[in-house]
């Protein structure tokens, strides 16, 4: 007892032990959840390569250290910060896409209701259209591209294309895809009710998960979606299928309601019942077809 007491005494007298504060485990939480974001942020790009390789010449100075590699280490520490600008020249495409992606988040949306009116940023007809259209294509594999726009502004893209500033029509979307016209090479982009433009060129997605099968209308359908927050329905010309693009995914093997129901979560009504329509005969039918 006289030794652990002379232990004690020696060596745990002068431990301070910090008094945890609610504002303290509060910033555990932010700084865990922003390393957290950060590092899928990484694995979802191009940093994830570059990080590995940042993590081998790390282990290289590591080693150049222990050896006391003088020359090594003088050059390690003149071109460090050079090193710095370097990586972030690299990574700005990635980087802007990440601060285009924060910006967009509708964070005080729910307070504002900034673009919501009765019938949202488009009506219900655009939405029947548009799937009527779609639906008509893909009987006939005549490949679409068509962007709706939600709250970005799509100007830039609309200048690579020809003007139309037309009410959304189906008959009017499938004369535009058709085989062997003007208008039919490239995307068509709506705006509310009406088609702004057509034959517009659109930026190809880089990422490297999507399929192989996948050809350029698909890479550029997700391309769109992931430089704004715009949704972009897809036709494909050798399958008929139906996908959807947006926040950088894609939505294959739609049908014609489930193309309605995500055309739908971007109108922003203030209302859903038109949601809750659509999911009650779809419930209907599936009765049904169990009977």
């Amino acid at each position: 007892m006289e030794q652990l007491r002379a232990f004690a005494d020696r060596y745990l007298i002068n431990l301070h032990i910090p008094t945890i504060q609610v504002t303290d485990i509060l910033e555990i939480l932010i700084i865990s959840f922003l390393i957290y974001h950060i590092l899928v942020w990484i694995k979802n790009t191009k940093a994830w390569s570059l990080l590995k390789g940042v993590g081998l010449i790390m282990v290289f100075i590591l080693f150049a250290a222990l050896f006391q590699m003088n020359t090594i280490i003088w050059i390690v520490k003149n071109v460090f910060s050079i090193a710095i600008i370097a990586i972030i020249i690299v990574l700005q495409p990635e980087l802007r896409k990440a601060l285009e992606e924060l910006g967009r988040k509708n964070i005080f949306s729910s307070f504002l209701d900034t673009g919501k009116t009765e019938k949202g940023l488009f009506s219900d007809s655009t939405i029947r259209e548009i799937t009527k259209a779609c639906v008509e294509m893909g009987k006939v594999r005549t490949g679409a591209l068509i962007v709706v726009r939600q709250m970005d502004s799509l100007a830039e893209y609309e200048q690579t294309g020809i003007g139309v500033d037309a009410i959304v029509t189906s008959q009017l979307l499938i004369n535009i895809f058709e085989h062997n016209t003007p208008l039919h090479d490239g995307a068509v982009i709506i705006d509310g009710d009406r088609i702004t433009s057509a034959t517009c060129y659109l930026p190809l997605s880089d990422n490297m998960r999507l399929s192989k099968e996948l050809g350029t209308r698909h890479r550029a359908g997700v391309g769109m979606s992931e430089a704004n927050d715009s949704m972009t329905v897809i036709v494909s010309e050798e399958t008929g299928a139906i996908s959807v693009a947006y926040r950088g995914e894609l939505f294959r093997g739609l049908g014609a309601e489930e193309l309605e129901i995500k055309l739908e979560s971007i109108q922003n009504k203030q209302t859903e019942e038109r949601r809750r329509a659509i999911w009650k005969g779809k419930g209907a039918k599936n009765e049904a077809k169990a009977n």
